[in-house]
């Protein structure tokens, strides 16, 4: 690793990132390593500043959606995804083993070690950590056209969905095997959570070559708890709310168009999506100690 570029997408996770800039200015300073920070200045920026950077390794400094473009920009080039985690979720950085404290997330990139990772895609847009749609993305959705931020409104939308939520019968055909069953979401893992540390696909791996599914049957009100503590340790795949499938292609046809998230951002499609996996097509540096471990 001699060269880095650094791009910060300055208002991802409503943070303000001048701390984290001059922390890395400070650190890199001393390093002897070329290296330059890369604002970004509109959604889909960091996407071109990735792919035409020259460097080694390109850190995204952001959330979920920052972390998505570079990746998206590095496909195919040959260099290196680092992460610091600044975002409302962090799903792939926490996956691949980043800390949440920017400091220690610089530490563990200069010390790191690149492996191959997957990459997936839905009817040809990619995604990198998970993908899905039903109750999980028409949140997602409302939440993005509501004009506010916050936990406030992020809570009230979800209630106001919910009240009113019926579930979907989607056809799942994961390698040719299918599956019928009416769900209140369907999500696709090539790494094994929606961020801050739920676990929705816990066994996923991002180099394995393989998608996993969780499809979450309708529940009450009242199971939420019990599903919500599996989802925070590990083990939501072995509810029996829970259809737990796996595989390199999956076919999801849902009897209405709606909404879709592709690592958390949401956007909206057809009927039939055509998730795939792309094996070992983006390199990626982890912390040293977890290249095994992803």
């Amino acid at each position: 690793m001699k060269k880095i570029a650094f791009i910060v997408n300055p208002i991802s996770g409503g943070k303000n990132k001048k701390k984290i800039i001059s922390m890395i200015e400070a650190r890199m300073a001393g390093t002897g390593l070329d290296w330059k920070l890369c604002p970004t200045e509109y959604a889909g920026h960091a996407i071109s500043i990735a792919h035409d950077a020259d460097a080694d390794v390109v850190v995204a400094v952001g959330g979920d959606g920052t972390v998505s473009e570079v990746a998206q920009g590095l496909l195919g080039t040959g260099k290196a995804l680092a992460i610091i985690p600044c975002g409302s979720g962090d799903g792939l950085a926490l996956h691949l083993g980043y800390s949440r404290t920017p400091k220690k997330a610089l530490e563990q990139i200069l010390s790191g070690v690149q492996v191959s990772m997957d990459s997936g895609s839905v009817n040809g847009h990619p995604f990198f950590c998970t993908t899905g749609v039903g109750f999980d993305a028409d949140v997602a959705l409302a939440f993005a056209k509501a004009g506010k931020r916050g936990l406030k409104t992020y809570v009230s939308k979800s209630w106001s969905i919910w009240k009113h939520y019926k579930p979907l019968t989607y056809k799942i055909t994961v390698d040719g095997n299918t599956h019928e069953l009416p769900a209140m979401f369907v999500t696709v893992g090539n790494a094994n959570q929606w961020g801050n540390r739920a676990k929705i696909t816990p066994e996923a791996s991002v180099c394995d070559g393989l998608l996993d599914v969780t499809a979450v049957k309708p529940f009450h009100f009242w199971q939420f708890p019990a599903l919500g503590i599996r989802l925070f340790t590990g083990s939501a795949n072995k509810s029996s709310k829970v259809v737990h499938l796996r595989g390199q292609h999956v076919s999801i046809v849902r009897p209405v168009t709606g909404a879709i998230h592709f690592d958390g951002d949401p956007s909206e499609m057809g009927e039939t999506l055509d998730v795939s996996i792309s094996k070992g097509v983006l390199t990626a540096l982890v912390p040293s100690g977890r290249e095994n471990k992803i």
